[in-house]
């Protein structure tokens, strides 16, 4: 029988505690996250107050107990990183000094060359927009309930959601009208604007687009042919056999095709009723006359600091438990920030050091990289380097990209250097479109090609990247080229 006894064990244990759980959440935080983290943090802590935009940096110094700042703390790594590559800048700014508020403003104003975009906020929705031609139509009293009926009916991309007996129905018992009354007030709501608003199929909805146009358009009568009858043959790409049942010549199939395809399939979306989302970049790479410059986005740093004169009140005195609490809190948050805001730089830096081709030729030169390079290049382990990716964007000449975008696997080439998979998608998709419509290439051809350049794929290798970047096959790019006019 077993008894029961004490025993002593030595071990050790990883232990995350709420000042590490706390730096490696707002790591991942995204811009906007972190800045509602922050107001809500500003709501919660009396020992944080906001920056505000008038006060100067000299206000903004942390106290001799709290830690530098994150332009002090970077100077020796940025030092040694400069005297590897003189190319690569990183401008630094504080990021516990004034800016702008949250969102006021993505660029700073200083710099002529960037352009501010301006989001159109009306806030007319679809439906807002189709009764206001409604009443400019001069309906009868009786014809206008019935049109406003229908058009509550109608979806966001502006088709018909409910049958006209439904529609019939809703209009009981105040209006009395059958199905075809209904539908002969819907031919008056499908001549508003935008075109082939209130179709009941996207058959119907080209129909009705395709009816504006002048009647001695070239290609019409086919062209509404096939929106009443042939969609699914144009949708599966039968060109051939679409030009038997049609009885016409390729030339007028080209012309009815180009017609079709000019149509919008959902004309609600025009009348857009939200404003634009628009990613804000936490990272700025420009080009200038001493090479590639790294900026933080001042407007993504969160503008807040320790209230020191609450801290100074508080002194030494224990009674003031929770004060003491939150004023710990509080260093802790900063410091945080400040480890974020130190990663950001040295992984964005790392980042533009290792794609100088990419940013300067395109794709196509996209260099091999994974995150073990990044993380061995700054120091840090690769879940660091994960987190910090991950819903941070950059803002380059080239476009927006995730920070994620330039991690990509490699393929080892004939000479020993690897390619990045991002710049092989980006050869396949230049041979495809220089391309001869006529004889278009094949998966297999397309691998021979980059085979002579040094980069060994497969066939099979070819096709998933293909149907990966929504690219037909060679047989299905043969049929739709032959149709072209």
């Amino acid at each position: 029988m077993l008894k029961p006894s004490l025993q002593l064990k030595l071990g050790q244990q990883l232990t995350m505690t709420p000042q590490l759980q706390q730096a490696i959440r707002l790591l991942q935080l995204p811009a906007l996250e972190l800045q509602a983290h922050i107001r809500e943090l500003l709501e919660t802590n009396v020992m944080l107050e906001p920056v505000d935009e008038g006060e100067s940096e000299a206000t903004d110094a942390p106290e001799s107990g709290e830690s530098p700042e994150p332009s002090e703390t970077l100077e020796p790594a940025q030092n040694a990183a400069e005297a590897q590559d003189e190319s690569i800048e990183v401008l630094e700014e504080d990021w516990g000094g004034p800016s702008a508020g949250s969102g006021e403003s993505s660029w700073n104003g200083e710099d002529e060359d960037r352009q501010q975009e301006f989001a159109d906020d009306s806030g007319q929705s679809l439906q807002e927009y189709l009764l206001w031609q409604l009443e400019l139509a001069k309906l009868a009293p009786r014809e206008l309930a019935i049109a406003r009926a229908i058009v509550d009916a109608v979806s966001d991309d502006g088709y018909l959601t409910e049958t006209l007996d439904e529609i019939a129905e809703t209009l009981k018992p105040d209006v009395q009208c059958a199905a075809a009354q209904v539908e002969a007030v819907l031919a008056r709501v499908q001549a508003l604007d935008p075109p082939g608003i209130g179709a009941r199929s996207i058959g119907e909805c080209i129909e009705l687009q395709l009816r504006q146009l002048d009647p001695a358009t070239p290609g019409m009568s086919t062209a509404i042919e096939i929106a009443r009858h042939h969609l699914e043959q144009l949708a599966g790409r039968e060109l051939a056999a679409l030009r038997r049942d049609l009885r016409t010549s390729e030339e007028d199939l080209a012309e009815a095709l180009a017609l079709v395809r000019s149509c919008h399939p959902r004309p609600g979306a025009t009348v857009s009723t939200s404003a634009p989302q628009y990613v804000v970049p936490d990272v700025f790479v420009r080009r200038t006359d001493r090479g590639w410059v790294v900026e933080i986005n001042s407007v993504t740093l969160p503008r807040v600091r320790l209230n020191q004169s609450y801290a100074n009140l508080l002194g030494r005195n224990a009674s003031h438990a929770s004060l003491r609490a939150q004023l710990q809190e509080a260093r802790w948050l900063l410091k945080s920030l400040e480890i974020r805001h130190e990663t950001l730089i040295k992984v964005a830096r790392s980042i533009v050091e290792r794609q100088v081709s990419f940013l300067e030729h395109g794709e196509e030169h996209m260099r091999p990289m994974i995150l073990k390079d990044i993380a061995e290049a700054v120091g840090m382990h690769e879940s660091t380097i994960s987190r910090v990716t991950s819903g941070k964007y950059m803002h380059t000449p080239r476009g927006v990209f995730e920070l994620r975008f330039f991690f990509s696997s490699q393929i080892e080439g004939a000479d020993g250097s690897g390619t990045s998979s991002t710049a092989i998608r980006a050869k396949i998709r230049k041979l495809v479109k220089e391309e001869d419509p006529l004889v278009p290439l094949s998966d297999g051809r397309i691998a021979e090609l980059l085979s002579a350049e040094g980069i060994p794929v497969a066939r099979r290798t070819v096709a998933k990247y293909r149907e990966a970047m929504n690219i037909p096959s060679s047989g299905e790019r043969k049929r739709s080229g032959s149709a072209a006019p």
